[in-house]
């Protein structure tokens, strides 16, 4: 059939046996079997292999995504898929016999209108008790809509909405975000017969606090789909706003602390008040999940701890995501901007390998910032002909490129050129090989990408890759290649005002 099957994993080792079963489930399942089966490596380092089982033949492929989260590893896996359709699995997930063959009877015949199909997911019960917090909240993914533990979406859908948006960095919203555009883009999705089995995973102690990152992710479904998301997401309201007053009594209760200890009886008094006001709110919610529990020594523990650690952790969470989406826009696709090195994010000192010879350009932390806040993947392609003319190595750049993240934060991809120009390579700039292998790192599109340096090599590059070239120039920049630029930007600033801008300007 035309559909590919895209599988991103981190690897886990205690998930390995059940990824394992899942290839062999869909690899050697009856006919008819999908294109191929694309296993997305979203593990940050690139370490050995990920060991697969033997698929009798059948196709199945791995590729790396740098570890940007299952958004970005999604990404990868659809726009390395070349058929009509793309059904997207989690790692952890057992589907039944004859998944392959229901798959296909899913997706035939489906009107144009139709982008997309999910799967019948079924989250299985504990034997003999009740089931605890953790395994509730799990048991919810099986009324869930458009989740992608099994969802199949069309590939010309998924490039027009420039597919997941990557600022989702959890297993979280970024399923619900892309059904909503695509909804809202006019197309329908369905649900249909085939069935996926979803276990759930072992959870620490901690993982319901943890879980409050999501009250980050919420913030930016609200900046791009507004106040009535829930409900056109088949989200239920959550218990945000019971958090806030909860963590308001607490804190209240610590400021007044200092005045009780004194002696003061307005101090007392509303200390008492403060306390008594979190203390009444936290034991009703650690009540509410424990009632339903199976009330375990462990698991009362648990629900008596987390209850009160939870409101803050909510709200904390919840600061964090009104800063860090306070300008957030719809994503239109993974935006990439790649920067050349010398003179443009650092002082350039010729065939430098010495880390503490580094110094930021002014400005460079601030520009690389704003672009990491609206979800803007970054890279840098930098010439450095030094290791071929001996007077630098390898480990030098790197050693560099080190302090250079050391100073101004991560890089999501670097690519350099070690030969000299008269080499005859495709990377050396300006020749384009750096930035379509940094593109094609990020799962982009040159078309997606800003190349911003500060020399006319830096912008033929980018032209010569299909890529939008901004220069900055400095004292060594020739008049000539000022000239011929199509976008000049008198310093890094205002080159990232033109990218977040989406305008082409001289």
């Amino acid at each position: 059939m035309s559909c590919t099957v895209v599988i991103p994993t981190i690897g886990r080792p205690s998930l390995r046996s059940v990824l394992d079963a899942l290839l062999d489930s869909i690899a050697g399942g009856p006919e008819p079997a999908p294109h191929e089966i694309i296993v997305v490596d979203d593990r940050p380092a690139h370490g050995a292999p990920l060991p697969l089982p033997d698929t009798g033949g059948r196709r199945v492929r791995v590729i790396r995504s740098g570890g940007r989260g299952p958004a970005a590893a999604r990404n990868a896996g659809w726009r390395d898929a070349a058929t009509e359709w793309v059904a997207f699995l989690d790692d952890d997930v057992v589907p039944d016999p004859g998944w392959t063959q229901r798959l296909a009877a899913d997706l035939a015949g489906l009107p144009p209108k139709v982008a997309g199909s999910q799967g019948r997911v079924t989250v299985p019960p504990p034997d003999g008790r009740r089931l605890t917090d953790w395994e509730r909240n799990t048991a919810g993914l099986a009324a869930a809509e458009w989740i992608t533990a099994d969802m199949a979406y069309r590939r010309g859908v998924l490039a027009e909405l420039g597919g997941f948006d990557e600022r989702f960095r959890r297993a979280y919203r970024e399923d619900a975000d892309l059904a909503l555009r695509a909804l809202a883009a006019g197309h329908d999705l369905v649900r249909g017969e085939r069935h996926v089995t979803h276990p759930v995973r072992p959870a620490g102690f901690w993982a319901s606090v943890r879980a409050q990152a999501g009250n980050a992710d919420d913030v930016l479904m609200w900046r791009i789909h507004g106040a009535g998301w829930r409900a056109r997401a088949g989200e239920a309201r959550g218990l945000l706003r019971r958090h806030v007053l909860t963590a308001a009594a607490g804190t209240a209760a610590l400021a007044a602390a200092p005045a009780a200890l004194r002696g003061s009886g307005t101090g007392t008094a509303a200390a008492a008040l403060a306390a008594g006001a979190w203390a009444v709110s936290t034991a009703r919610f650690a009540f509410e999940r424990i009632r339903p529990g199976p009330r375990t020594p462990g698991e009362v523990l648990k629900m008596a701890v987390t209850s009160a650690v939870i409101p803050p952790a909510a709200v904390g969470h919840r600061i964090r995501g009104l800063l860090a989406h306070r300008d957030a826009r719809p994503w239109a696709g993974p935006w990439v901007v790649l920067f050349d090195r010398d003179d443009t994010l650092i002082r350039d000192v010729p065939y430098n390998g010495d880390p503490a010879l580094v110094e930021p350009m002014p400005g460079a932390r601030r520009a690389l910032d704003r672009l990491r806040r609206h979800g803007v993947r970054i890279g840098v392609v930098s010439n450095q002909s030094g290791v071929a003319k001996g007077r630098i190595t390898v480990r030098d750049v790197r050693r560099v490129n080190a302090r250079v993240e050391e100073l101004l934060g991560r890089i999501d991809v670097w690519e350099f050129c070690p030969h000299d120009g008269g080499d005859g390579c495709d990377c050396r700039k300006p020749r384009p090989g750096m930035i379509v292998r940094a593109v094609r790192r990020l799962g982009a599109l040159p078309a997606d990408c800003a190349v911003i340096g500060d020399i006319g090599r830096d912008i033929e590059a980018a032209a010569a890759a299909g890529a939008r070239g901004i220069l900055v120039p400095t004292v060594r920049t020739r008049p000539a290649e000022i000239a011929r630029a199509l976008e000049t930007a008198p310093n890094l600033g205002a080159a990232v005002d033109l990218v977040l801008g989406g305008r082409r300007a001289r």
